[in-house]
């Protein structure tokens, strides 16, 4: 089996039984073969840290892995299926015994295809009208999806000495937002995409609730609007400015703040 590192290029490198321990970081990013999760493991992997760029489709996680060169690695990994997200928990253990970062970024707005403008997305998907079917597809990888992928990571997460967990939301989600009247999301607050992130919220607070008393960090980042196919490519943002924040908290260190949630410009946001 492919390892992450050339470990013999590691001298502080450990045993753990039969498994090579890599010295430096190792970090999970879902839905990384595109977009924001590409970004993020990319800057990652420039950073030193070996990173799994995990894809649903393992060919173009292998493309993507080459483009960013040393550092990163492809793993086949579809978050709605628990036996894809079991077999990657079990490479990454036989790989390097323990997962010092998991980013969930794996997310979808739509199951249609090809171009379709925000705006008609938006209009499909008011709560007199969605189509359920779309909107349990869409909540499977939204919010289920992260739950198996935490599940399933979570004993390599606590063979770290300082494990870090950031999952990707929106500002969509803040039903705070949501209820203000004078908020600008207010109006674009939907059942389908905004409410699978509220969901995703408060699947991330009971995971704060849950390692709090544990080394386990876990943050909540809403990236910036950005040009990428999960809008229809109509963002405002660069995808490198976008996923800044991302980064930024995926980077910190053991005493770096857990429970946070904060927009792409690092501005704490209201649940």
């Amino acid at each position: 089996m492919p390892m992450l590192v050339d470990v013999s290029l590691l001298p502080t490198a450990t045993t753990r039984g039969k498994i090579i321990v890599p010295a430096n970081r190792i970090a999970l990013v879902t839905g990384a073969n595109q977009g924001m999760g590409r970004q993020v493991a990319e800057k990652l992997a420039a950073d030193g840290v070996a990173v799994y760029v995990g894809s649903r489709d393992l060919a173009r996680g292998k493309e993507v892995a080459a483009q960013i060169g040393a550092g990163a690695s492809a793993l086949q990994l579809d978050v709605t299926d628990t036996a894809s997200v079991a077999a990657a928990a079990d490479q990454i253990r036989t790989d390097a015994g323990r997962l010092d970062l998991l980013v969930n970024n794996a997310a979808i707005s739509t199951t249609r295809t090809g171009p379709f403008a925000m705006v008609d997305r938006r209009a499909l998907a008011r709560v007199s009208t969605a189509p359920l079917d779309e909107m349990r597809s869409v909540w499977e990888v939204n919010v289920f999806g992260v739950l198996t992928v935490y599940q399933a990571m979570l004993p390599l997460l606590r063979e770290s000495p300082h494990a870090r967990i950031v999952n990707v939301t929106s500002a969509l989600g803040s039903l705070t937002l949501a209820a203000d009247p004078h908020s600008g999301l207010r109006s674009t607050f939907e059942p389908i995409y905004s409410a699978s992130k509220t969901a995703l919220n408060a699947v991330t607070l009971a995971m704060m609730i849950e390692l709090e008393e544990t080394d386990i960090k876990v943050n909540l980042v809403s990236p910036g609007f950005a040009r990428t196919a999960l809008v229809n490519f109509e963002g405002t943002e660069s995808v490198e400015d976008a996923a800044r924040e991302i980064v930024r908290v995926a980077s910190l260190g053991p005493d770096g703040p857990t429970g946070t949630f904060t927009t792409w410009d690092g501005v704490p946001l209201p649940w």
